[in-house]
């Protein structure tokens, strides 16, 4: 008889509709903190409500882990109905996430295994679903959480920053690096590995980003089995979406798909923030 496993994530990770109903999947907000108040992630406040309100505020807001009763109540109540859990948070080294919806689950009689996804948004979604996959196969629920740790570190990603002048606002730039990088059209490139954003190249303009992705990605599908790119965007669909024609007309056999950021995330890339994300599967002998 196959386990009856529950589902859980954080608002950080991006869940279709259709994904989300199939599968039960709960989903713990984390906040987003304005002056006047808190918000829960995707549930009070959508990006484009949070780009707005940015732009209205003259500093940017905060982001908070879920509190810790929320776990506990949440894995009180699927004790009731279900055997075990897996949860899947967002990178243990840029929130507490994790490490909250741990001590949580220690502190129920309900096993739950929680994996750090190292990663964020749709990543988190790609690991879920090698979960189910496997869970329809009856594989332990255990066993299913080692392959996720290790599927995790296959993610390869970059991010091209939209508004300078949000990093500045938040305190991430000077004023001459703002005014520098504004008049050098400076787009850097960050990438999130092991858990943590790093710096990958600072180009001039956004094609010559893009361009540079594109040259990483090439290398990655010479070295494994790449079949899809995720496209993550800060409020910018139909830049997105332009993207989305340039990677089909030159990897055709590639699936591209287009999903925005979380509120949470929009917080620290700014609007105009595009993502570019694929998992580097081992080759077929």
């Amino acid at each position: 008889m196959k386990q009856r496993i529950a589902w859980i994530t954080d608002s950080t990770a991006y869940i279709p509709e259709d994904l989300r109903e199939k599968y039960g999947i709960h989903i713990v907000p984390l906040d987003v903190i304005f002056d006047d108040g808190a918000y829960e992630d995707g549930v009070e406040l959508t990006s484009e409500e949070l780009y707005e309100k940015i732009e209205q505020s003259k500093t940017v807001p905060k982001t908070s882990q879920p509190a810790i009763g929320k776990f506990v109540q949440l894995y009180e109540t699927l004790a009731k109905e279900y055997d075990c859990a897996i949860a899947v948070h967002l990178s243990s080294q840029l929130s507490g996430t994790y490490q909250t919806s741990k001590t949580a689950a220690a502190q129920t009689a309900f096993p739950v295994e929680v994996v750090d996804s190292q990663i964020v948004s749709y990543p988190i979604t790609t690991l879920l679903c090698k979960g189910f996959e496997l869970a329809e196969k009856g594989v332990d629920y255990r066993e299913i959480a080692e392959t996720l740790r290790r599927e995790a570190s296959r993610n390869e990603n970059y991010i091209v920053i939209g508004k300078l002048s949000q990093l500045h606002k938040g305190g991430r730039l000077t004023n001459a690096q703002l005014i520098l990088g504004t008049l050098l059209q400076i787009r850097p490139i960050f990438t999130i590995k092991n858990g943590v954003v790093e710096l990958f190249e600072k180009v001039r303009t956004e094609n010559k980003a893009f361009r540079r992705i594109f040259e990483q990605l090439d290398r990655a599908r010479s070295l494994h089995r790449v079949v899809q790119v995720e496209i993550l965007h800060g409020n910018v669909i139909d830049k997105a979406l332009e993207l989305k024609e340039t990677i089909k007309s030159k990897y055709g056999d590639l699936e591209v798909l287009v999903y925005p950021l979380s509120p949470v995330l929009g917080v620290h890339g700014g609007q105009g923030t595009i993502a570019l994300t694929w998992t580097n599967e081992e080759t077929e002998s």
